[in-house]
C-alpha cells in the first residue's frame, strides 16, 4: 500500500471475500474497489505507473459486467489489479477462465454465435416447409410476453399477446417461433392457442431446439385491419435458464417482456440488455429490481428497432 492511500474497509471485507470465492468477476472487482475506497481514476493511475494502459471507461465496464477482460494486455491489467487492490494472487484472474471458476462450472452452456447462425438457417428451412415468410404479411403493433421460470430454474413456458396489422389483403395466420434453451426437446414442447386463434401446422428441429407453429385466425384480414390474439408454449425440457431474448427483424411497435420466477428459485440479480445483432456486443445493460410480491422483472420498449432485446439473470 502506498502512503496516503486508504486501508481496506473492514465492514466490506466479508462481502469481498464471498465475491472472490464465488464470482462473477465483475462483482468481485467492484467489491474490491469499494473495499479499497479507490476512485477509478486512481486505479488507472496505479496501472499506468506499471506501464499498463487501461481507460477509466474500460474499468467501469469491467466492474459493471458490460465487458470482460480478454486481450493479453487486459489480463496483465487484471493481475496488476490484484496487487493494487491488495488481493490474493490469482483471486481475480481465476474468475475469468473456465478452470478454477466455480461459477462458470455451474453455469449452463450459453448459445454461441455459431449456434445462433445455425439456428437461423434452420428457421429459414422450417418456414420454407410451411411456405410462409417470418412476417407473413403482418406488422406487429404491440407484443407482451410473459416468461415463467420453474422451481428447477428451467424455462417452464411463455405466453404472448400480440396486436398485428395486415400489410395486404388475405392474411389469415401468424407463424410463432420458439427457441428453447440448450438441451431442450422441441418435440415435447406444447403449443397452445389461447385467444382468437387456433393451432395449425407445427415443425421443429431437435438439434437446435427451434420450433415453429402456425396460428390460424378465424377471419381473413384486409390491408390495414388489426387483430389481437394470444398463444403460448409449454417447455420445461431443458436445464437451468439464464436469459430470455427476443429478436426483431425491423422497427415495430411496443414490446413488453415480463419474467416471473418460482417462489423457491429466485435469482441473485437481473438485468436488461440490447444487441444490434447476434454478432454485436451487448449494450444498454440496466439492473432490474425483482418484485417482492410477484417475484418478477420486466422491461418495456415503446418503439422497438431491429436487433435483440432481453433480460438476463444470475443464480447463486
Amino acid at each position: 500500500m502506498r502512503p496516503g492511500e486508504p486501508h481496506m474497509e473492514a465492514a466490506q471485507l466479508p462481502a469481498l471475500d464471498a465475491a472472490l470465492r464465488t464470482g462473477p468477476f465483475h462483482l468481485a472487482l467492484r467489491a474490491a474497489i469499494a473495499a479499497r475506497r479507490l476512485p477509478l481514476h486512481r486505479v488507472q493511475h496505479h496501472l499506468s505507473r506499471q506501464g499498463i494502459k487501461v481507460g477509466v471507461t474500460s474499468l467501469s465496464y469491467w466492474q459493471q459486467g458490460a465487458r470482460r477482460p480478454q486481450r493479453a494486455e487486459s489480463m496483465r491489467a487484471v493481475r496488476a489489479l490484484e496487487e493494487i487492490l491488495q488481493l490474493p494472487e490469482e483471486s481475480l484472474i481465476r474468475l475469468l477462465g473456465p478452470l478454477g471458476n466455480p461459477v462458470a462450472a455451474r453455469r449452463p452452456a450459453a448459445r454461441s454465435y455459431r449456434s445462433l447462425v445455425r439456428a437461423s438457417g434452420v428457421l429459414e428451412r422450417l418456414l420454407g416447409e410451411l411456405g410462409s415468410p417470418l412476417d407473413g404479411g403482418l406488422h406487429t403493433v404491440g407484443r407482451h410476453e410473459r416468461v415463467r421460470i420453474g422451481a428447477h430454474r428451467e424455462l417452464l413456458g411463455r405466453d404472448s399477446q400480440l396486436i398485428v396489422r395486415a400489410a395486404r389483403d388475405g392474411v389469415d395466420r401468424y407463424v410463432a417461433v420458439h427457441h428453447g434453451d440448450p438441451g431442450c426437446a422441441p418435440a415435447e414442447v406444447a403449443v397452445h392457442a389461447l385467444e382468437n386463434c387456433r393451432t395449425g401446422r407445427v415443425r421443429w428441429d431437435g438439434g437446435t431446439g427451434v420450433l415453429v407453429a402456425e396460428l390460424l385466425f378465424d377471419t381473413w384480414l384486409r390491408a390495414g385491419e388489426t387483430h389481437l390474439f394470444r398463444y403460448g408454449f409449454e417447455d420445461g425440457t431443458a436445464g437451468p435458464s439464464t436469459e430470455y431474448v427476443r429478436g426483431f427483424g425491423g422497427a415495430g411497435g411496443q414490446y413488453a417482456l415480463q419474467v416471473r420466477f418460482a417462489d423457491t428459485a429466485l435469482p441473485l440479480r437481473c438485468h436488461r440488455f440490447a444487441q444490434q445483432s447476434t454478432a454485436a456486443p451487448r449494450a444498454g445493460r440496466q439492473e432490474l429490481a425483482l418484485s417482492g410480491h410477484h417475484h418478477s422483472v420486466h422491461l418495456v420498449e415503446p418503439q422497438v428497432r431491429a436487433g435483440l432485446l432481453g433480460i438476463g439473470w444470475e443464480w447463486e
